[in-house]
């Protein structure tokens, strides 16, 4: 019998882990799964950092050096996450290769405190493509609405770039347009379009726990049913977009020059509810072409009794916007929830990177200082 992860990967989903940690590196975690459980792909965010970071004292003698030199804060934070980034890049580098640039990726995230400054976020995100200095990186973007020209400005730069904190049908559709324009203004500037990569991600889970906490508040049986199904109509309609976008003649004149897909990408796949499977954010969403990136969990849950059909998304779009249409009657607001969760994304993201910052300062001021190296 196929295992899952194998199935998964045939339906033409990508396995990408959403997790990284100096530990998981030095050990040769990633590298294991990497080479026995499928993935392809790593993504990081504040978060994942801030957990990384503070819950390890694998990063000690690397603040020793730092304390050492004296640096400030945010130089520090920046040359720990990349230096993960950096290590994590070369050990997907062989799925890289091997896959010509579709996979092998590994996302570093702009300072999300600066997601509504266009010109701040365009600077870090060439700070960090060449701080990192690696082809197979991402460079992660929010999708704010000020986001969307630096997204735009970085990929005509010929940066790849991971457009991140996507909720709504809206702004996916601003995103695909910063995509097409971005290229375009590198086609105009003489680039490759085949060396330039981008993902949109488009988040699930956390459209339910916002919807099901409305849904909970009304009371009502018809509310009660409603539970737990706006996320995976969400994102199904989101891939309907996706193949809407790559059919146009504006999509099809990039296609020509060599431009690849901005494949959707489904983040926040960890079942929040317990009364939910815990493999329903993939396994309900498997299309060809899309990415799927997971906590380590979610990932062995799948790989134990995931239950992996050929696609789960062609053939749903008009149930899919029933459910939205159901949802709207009730007194929903789709467009309040997105917005909420929009900017409860960008908030928490920076309230890990302010954690994180106070924590790594406070450790920097009594680490004692060490020149030794790796």
């Amino acid at each position: 019998m196929t295992d899952p992860l194998t199935a998964l990967t045939d339906a033409g989903v990508s396995i990408w882990l959403d997790d990284l940690s100096r530990e998981r590196l030095t050990s040769g975690s990633l590298a294991r799964l990497v080479a026995d459980q499928h993935v392809a792909g790593v993504t990081t965010n504040p978060t994942i950092f801030a957990k990384a970071i503070t819950g390890s004292d694998t990063y000690t003698e690397q603040l020793g050096q730092l304390a050492a030199r004296r640096v400030e804060m945010d130089t520090a934070l920046r040359e720990i996450t990349t230096f993960d980034v950096r290590w994590a890049a070369d050990v997907l580098r062989p799925v890289y290769d091997a896959t010509d640039g579709v996979d092998g990726r590994v996302s570093i995230e702009v300072d999300p405190r600066i997601a509504h400054d266009t010109e701040r976020t365009i600077a870090e995100a060439k700070a960090l493509w060449w701080l990192v200095d690696r082809p197979n990186l991402f460079v992660k973007i929010p999708a704010a609405k000020q986001g969307l020209p630096a997204i735009s400005a970085c990929l005509a730069e010929g940066i790849s770039i991971n457009v991140t904190l996507i909720f709504s049908l809206a702004r996916y559709g601003e995103v695909i347009d910063a995509f097409h324009a971005g290229l375009e203004r590198a086609r105009e500037n003489g680039r490759d379009l085949a060396s330039i990569s981008s993902v949109a991600s488009f988040f699930v889970s956390r459209v339910d726990t916002e919807i099901d906490h409305r849904l909970d508040k009304l009371g009502s049986d018809n509310a009660a049913g409603l539970r737990g199904k706006a996320a995976i109509a969400n994102a199904r309609l989101a891939y309907q977009r996706y193949e809407q976008a790559c059919v146009t003649e504006r999509w099809q004149a990039l296609h020509q020059a060599g431009a690849r897909p901005q494949r959707p990408l489904w983040a926040s796949t960890g079942v929040k509810d317990p009364s939910y499977p815990d493999t329903r954010y993939v396994v309900d969403l498997v299309a060809p072409e899309v990415v799927n990136t997971m906590p380590e969990a979610t990932l062995r849950a799948v790989a134990d009794h995931g239950v992996v059909p050929a696609d789960s998304v062609h053939g749903t779009y008009e149930a899919a916007q029933q459910t939205l249409d159901d949802l709207a009657e009730l007194g929903i607001d789709y467009d309040d929830v997105v917005q909420v969760l929009e900017e409860e994304g960008v908030a928490k993201f920076d309230a890990s990177w302010d954690h994180l910052g106070e924590q790594l300062a406070r450790t920097l001021s009594t680490t004692p200082a060490t020149a030794s190296g790796r």
